[in-house]
């Protein structure tokens, strides 16, 4: 109890600094949840280079409102929030400038619920990577996130048959790279390349 309650005053203490925009404070918060909030940014990046971006972008905007977050809730919860806003703004930003295909919509199933188990992080973030950025911002919106389709529609200035055709374009393109990786999707390939009798 009394742990609680040292944590609680801990935190207070952090946010009371960072409202008052304490070098000491920002520093302490951008170290302590930087590797956790670059892995969403990622997510949503086409590299790096962009994904630093956004990150930078989204903790300034993270000092600049930290006067709004509510005691009692979770800090790096709130954050997040504020670094996927900041993702979708960027799409929103990003899409003005492109023009997407919005072709019919294909319906894609695929029995094993747990496809993507065998392989590593950096191979689905990789692939990610590779998608457009329209398709990118719904599959993170969706399939990270957890959003419906008519909340992607609300948040990125789309149709909810917009979202849903970009979801499956965007399952199609990440089977075309794993297939293109020499991978089933989700499944490494277990035949020997070598063995003339597979």
């Amino acid at each position: 109890m009394d742990f609680a309650i040292t944590l609680e005053s801990s935190e207070q203490h952090l946010i009371q600094a960072l409202v008052r925009q304490e070098r000491w404070a920002q520093q302490h918060l951008y170290e302590a949840y930087y590797g956790k909030m670059m892995g969403v940014c990622l997510r949503y990046a086409g590299s790096k280079d962009e994904a630093l971006d956004l990150l930078h972008e989204g903790f300034i905007k993270v000092f600049n409102n930290i006067g709004k977050y509510k005691p009692g809730t979770s800090l790096p919860a709130w954050m997040r929030t504020i670094i996927v806003n900041t993702c979708i703004d960027y799409y929103r930003k990003s899409i003005r400038r492109r023009t997407e295909d919005l072709g019919s919509v294909h319906h894609l199933s695929n029995d094993d619920p747990d496809a993507l188990s065998n392989l590593t992080e950096q191979e689905i973030l990789d692939a990610v990577q590779e998608l457009s950025p329209a398709y990118r911002a719904v599959f993170n919106l969706y399939v990270v996130e957890g959003y419906s389709h008519k909340e992607i529609a609300d948040a990125l200035d789309i149709t909810e048959s917009t979202s849903r055709s970009n979801l499956v374009k965007a399952r199609i393109k990440l089977q075309d790279y794993f297939t293109r990786q020499r991978m089933e999707f989700g499944f490494r390939s277990s035949k020997n390349d070598n063995d003339p009798t597979v």
